[in-house]
């Protein structure tokens, strides 16, 4: 059946022109607003963006305080994280077939509602088993708030940039990051991670009144659930669900963990099931023969690779600067760099996208990420966060430079394949995007582990009796401690504790250089990676996407007509 007969009319009466009808069934008409109202719409998309990556921002930004709050272990603070990322990189898939099912308003007012409650429960503070289901529910509406700040977003963009709300949407969800960051310190009065609750919760008010006042256009809606969907997207959440676990457990527990084997295990069990059901349906969601092409497998690669990459900042610099000593309100400067670099990033590339060349910006970011990761490894113990303002800002502006255009490519080859591939890109985008940050950290995490090790091993072969300079430090240090410490044993063993420290933070330095060395001899070879068919096609005179942007001007050609 023709995916035209199955369109159910939810346009309540509305004749819109040719050029003002939905894209794709689940998503709203396009209409011609008038100014003020197009401004709103903005408005609205931007603020609704910015919520959207808030929720697991200031998670991130304030999981000491919440582990004192909740007096929680580290690895109880980890299943929170654990809660967020296991809903939000699977919640896609489904969030996309619900749109269509049962149109857009309906999702807007099931999102809002829940975005509301997870605040809602967050507030009210009832304990650490709501808190995870609260941040489960979080990442169900963080992902929902993505498509939502999308849609209005292109509401409020002229018609020639309206693509660039993808891009937009991308990039403030990565601004919210560095920005919760900066506002965190202001809102932890006296360390009462309250107050981060209270303002989660009425952003998330002020939210669905925006919503409420001004609706999205009407659109229309598609038949798509069946039943072989539920077995499939359940196996689809338990995997990633598991592989979250794995990911996020595995660098606070450490490797050796015997459970960690069986999480991993449930996860290939779990995604070899849904993909063993997907490879076998008549309609399936996730077309594996289009989704498994070396276009595809090569453009959720690079996406995943330069995730990876901008761990070097998630990880590196954050975890350089807390080995330094350095809290959230000693950095609110440095974030507000990030903040700003990021946005810089996100308007540069929606002002520089070009759908026939969509690799050269992403080349430009990789290489861009290179020569920073790499000025990074002069970092030593009297480092300052100003130090690194250039460095990070370069890295944070070249993480979304990147990551429009990865989108874009994936959702052009979607859209022409057919309207029943875009969930499959979807899906692997939303995958490549979580799973690569999450293996990205955990990836660094064990390298700077090992390197720590090897550091103070080697730095513990000079400390003997024999060193002269050791025994002038432990001579300075007793002498400094004397006048509060009259014991000669006592004074003795502050002035080894103390040494003890300086060079354990000393080795940590030498091991996050080592960090930023690896980032940057992976981004030289996946800058290689990328540039070398590059080139050969420019060389050719060959276009990859020319199949699809020939289609993209046909389709936009007949909505003219």
């Amino acid at each position: 059946m023709n995916d035209r007969d199955t369109l159910i009319d939810d346009l309540g009466g509305y004749r819109f022109k040719p050029h003002e009808m939905p894209i794709l069934p689940g998503s709203p008409a396009n209409p011609d607003h008038p100014n003020t109202r197009r401004a709103a719409y903005l408005a609205i998309g931007v603020f609704m963006g910015l919520v959207g990556g808030a929720q697991n921002g200031f998670l991130l930004a304030n999981t000491p305080a919440l582990q004192a709050k909740f007096a929680i272990t580290p690895v109880e603070a980890g299943w929170l994280t654990v809660a967020f990322y296991s809903t939000y990189a699977t919640m896609s898939m489904l969030l996309f077939r619900v749109r269509q099912e049962f149109g857009i308003q309906p999702f807007v007012r099931w999102a809002m509602a829940g975005l509301v409650a997870a605040n809602f429960v967050q507030m009210i503070e009832p304990g650490y088993y709501p808190e995870l289901a609260a941040r489960a529910v979080a990442g169900m509406t963080a992902s929902g708030l993505s498509a939502l700040a999308i849609y209005y977003l292109m509401q409020g963009l002229p018609p020639k940039i309206r693509v660039g709300g993808l891009v937009i949407s991308l990039g403030l969800t990565q601004v919210a990051f560095p920005l919760t960051r900066a506002l965190s310190p202001a809102l932890l009065v006296d360390g009462d991670i309250g107050h981060v609750f209270q303002f989660q919760f009425a952003m998330s008010l002020l939210g669905f009144g925006m919503v409420y006042m001004l609706r999205l256009p009407p659109g229309v809606r598609h038949k798509t659930f069946e039943k072989l969907d539920i077995p499939s997207i359940a196996l689809f959440v338990i995997g990633v669900a598991s592989l979250c676990a794995f990911l996020i457990q595995g660098r606070i527990q450490w490797w050796d963990t015997p459970w960690l084997g069986q999480a991993l295990a449930v996860a290939i069990l779990g995604l070899g099931g849904c993909l063993l059901i997907e490879a076998n349906r008549k309609s399936p969601m996730l077309d594996l023969s289009w989704l498994s092409s070396r276009s595809i497998l090569s453009l959720a690669l690079v996406g995943a690779t330069v995730r990876i990459l901008v761990a070097e900042q998630g990880f590196g610099a954050s975890g350089l600067f807390s080995a330094l000593g350095y809290g959230n309100e000693q950095l609110t400067g440095y974030f507000w760099v990030l903040a700003g670099a990021t946005f810089g990033g996100m308007a540069l590339s929606v002002a520089r996208l070009d759908p026939k060349d969509l690799t050269r910006p992403v080349l430009f970011a990789i290489l861009v990420i290179c020569i920073a990761a790499f000025a990074d490894t002069r970092t030593g113990v009297m480092t300052r966060p100003q130090d690194l303002y250039v460095t990070q800002a370069a890295i944070a502006f070249a993480a979304v430079f990147a990551m429009g255009p990865i989108m874009m490519e994936g959702m052009l080859r979607a859209i022409a394949a057919g309207p029943s591939f875009v969930i499959g890109f979807i899906a692997i985008f939303s995958l490549s995007q979580s799973l690569g940050g999450l293996a990205g950290i955990s990836l660094l995490s064990a390298f700077h582990t090992v390197r720590l090790k090897t550091h103070l091993i080697d730095a513990g072969s000079t400390l003997t009796l024999a060193n002269h300079q050791l025994g002038q430090a432990l001579g300075n240090a007793a002498r400094t401690v004397a006048p509060f410490q009259t014991d000669p044993a006592l004074r003795q063993q502050v002035a080894a504790s103390g040494i003890t420290q300086k060079v354990g933070r000393e080795a940590a330095v030498l091991a996050f250089n080592d960090v930023f060395f690896l980032i940057g001899m992976l981004a030289a070879l996946t800058f290689v990676a990328v540039f070398v068919p590059w080139l050969i096609n420019r060389i050719r005179g060959r276009n990859p996407l020319a199949k699809e942007l020939a289609f993209m001007e046909a389709m936009i050609a007949r909505t003219r007509q």
